[in-house]
C-alpha cells in the first residue's frame, strides 16, 4: 500500500540553500524545514542577515554566511560544511542577482556580475559540494540538486536584463547537461523556474503586485505555498522520476497565456 505521507516526505534529510535568507530561498528553506528536515542550511552574503533568518526559522535552520559569488568564497563554503556534516541531500542553487540598463549603455559589470552568481556558481558550488552529495545518494534515497532558474529564461520581458535573460536561459540547459552527469551517481538534477514572486529582486511583484497580477492567467502573484510546494516535490520521492527538467511556478505565464498583440490567423 503507498504511504503518501512519506511521498512528499523529507524526513531526515540535510539542505542547502543559497540565498536562503529572504525571498525564494527562504520560501524553499520554510518549506523544507516544514517537510521534515533534520537541518538546512541557509547562505548569504550579509552575515547578520542570514543569522536573523536562521533564528527565526528555529532551531534546525543554520547560517552559513559567505559569498560565493567567487571560487575562494565557494570552496570556503564547502569546507565549513564538510566539518559540519559527512553528507548532503539537497542543493538548491538560488543565489542570483539581476542588473537593467539601455543596450547602448549596459555596462561589462553588469555582463560578468550576472553570470558568474546566476550561472558559474551554480555549476561550481555543485562541483565542490559533489563528494558530500554523493556521500549521501543511493538507489533508495536520490540526492538532489535543484538550480533556481526563470521564467525569463524561457520566454522575454519587457525589460533591459540583457544579462539576467542570458543567464536564466543558460542555467536551464546548463541543468540537463548536469543531470545527464548526475543521475549517473544517484543525484537528480533538476531547475525551478519561478514567475512573480515578492521578492527584493522583484520590485514589481513586491510593490505592485495587483497591477503585475493582471497579466498572469491565475491572477495573482505566487506565494509561500506555491513555491515551497514546488521544491519539496523535486526533492521528495515525489520527484525522484524528474530528471534534468525545468519546472515552471509562475501562474501559466509561459504555458498557459496569450500575448497581447497576438492576432488571431483564423480571423475567428
Amino acid at each position: 500500500m503507498m504511504d503518501i505521507s512519506k511521498l512528499f516526505s523529507l524526513e531526515g534529510r540535510i539542505a542547502v540553500v543559497t540565498g536562503g535568507s529572504r525571498g525564494i530561498g527562504r520560501m524553499i528553506a520554510e518549506g523544507y524545514l516544514a517537510a521534515g528536515c533534520a537541518k538546512v542550511y541557509i547562505t548569504a552574503r550579509k552575515a547578520q542577515v542570514v543569522e536573523e533568518t536562521a533564528h527565526e526559522l528555529g532551531d534546525r535552520c543554520h547560517a552559513l554566511p559567505g559569498d560565493i559569488s567567487s571560487m575562494a568564497g565557494m570552496e570556503m563554503l564547502a569546507q565549513d560544511l564538510a566539518q559540519r556534516e559527512s553528507k548532503l541531500d539537497i542543493l538548491v542553487n538560488n543565489a542570483g542577482v539581476a542588473w537593467g540598463a539601455p543596450f547602448e549603455d549596459f555596462p561589462e559589470i553588469g555582463w560578468d556580475k550576472v553570470m558568474n552568481l546566476n550561472v558559474k556558481t551554480p555549476f561550481f558550488l555543485t562541483q565542490k559540494l559533489f563528494p558530500m552529495l554523493k556521500a549521501g545518494a543511493s538507489p533508495q534515497q536520490l540526492a538532489k540538486v535543484i538550480n533556481i532558474a526563470s521564467i525569463d529564461g524561457m520566454k522575454l520581458n519587457p525589460w533591459d536584463t540583457y544579462s539576467y535573460h542570458a543567464s536564466k536561459a543558460a542555467i536551464l540547459q546548463l541543468t540537463r547537461r548536469m543531470a545527464v552527469q548526475l543521475i549517473k551517481d544517484n543525484i537528480v538534477c533538476t531547475a525551478i523556474a519561478p514567475g512573480a514572486f515578492a521578492s527584493e529582486m522583484n520590485k514589481a511583484a513586491a510593490k505592485n503586485a495587483d497591477v503585475v497580477s493582471k497579466g498572469i492567467p491565475s491572477g495573482r502573484i505566487g506565494d509561500e505555498f506555491d513555491m515551497a510546494g514546488g521544491a519539496i516535490y523535486l526533492a521528495s520521492r515525489a520527484g525522484d522520476y524528474v530528471v534534468g527538467t525545468a519546472l515552471p511556478i509562475d501562474g501559466g505565464v509561459v504555458n498557459a497565456s496569450v500575448p497581447r498583440d497576438f492576432v488571431d490567423p483564423s480571423g475567428s
